[in-house]
């Protein structure tokens, strides 16, 4: 992806106290960073906050270039939520068996994106998290933890 890319990671137990927080982020790196594209999952209520502020965002930057993470082969070539611009299926993932798609999706996706904003919980969201702070460590990746 040549263009700059911002990918999302949360708990599935996110609530709405922090979807201000969330929008805050979102405008930062669109005017500070220059990220024009967003790619966010589509399993937990971390992931539906970001939906809806990124949704919103986009009525005042109409250039933003929104996607959801297909982790299953099955969900490629499904058609994208309203406002979205369509789907990201990652490289090679048809051949990671089913029940690690999803962190083999979001580790691939990291390592495609130059931000990461992340309100982390406990899990596979928390190791995510600690691959991309290793990577930032490396100067490949801005973690933004919310």
């Amino acid at each position: 992806m040549s263009e700059k890319t911002c990918f999302f990671i949360g708990s599935r137990h996110a609530t709405i106290r922090i979807k201000d927080k969330l929008a805050e982020a979102v405008e930062k790196h669109i005017t500070e960073y220059g990220v024009t594209t967003f790619i966010v999952g589509h399993y937990g209520s971390f992931d539906s906050l970001v939906r809806d502020v990124l949704r919103e965002t986009k009525k005042r930057h109409e250039n933003i270039k929104l996607y959801v993470l297909a982790p299953y082969a099955l969900n490629q070539n499904r058609e994208a939520p309203e406002g979205f611009d369509g789907t990201f299926y990652p490289e090679g993932l048809e051949f990671v068996p089913k029940r690690y798609a999803i962190v083999q999706a979001n580790r691939y996706t990291v390592q495609q994106s130059d931000y990461l904003i992340s309100y982390p919980g406990v899990g596979n969201s928390r190791k995510i998290v600690e691959y991309a702070q290793g990577r930032e460590k490396k100067g490949l990746i801005k973690v933004t933890l919310i």
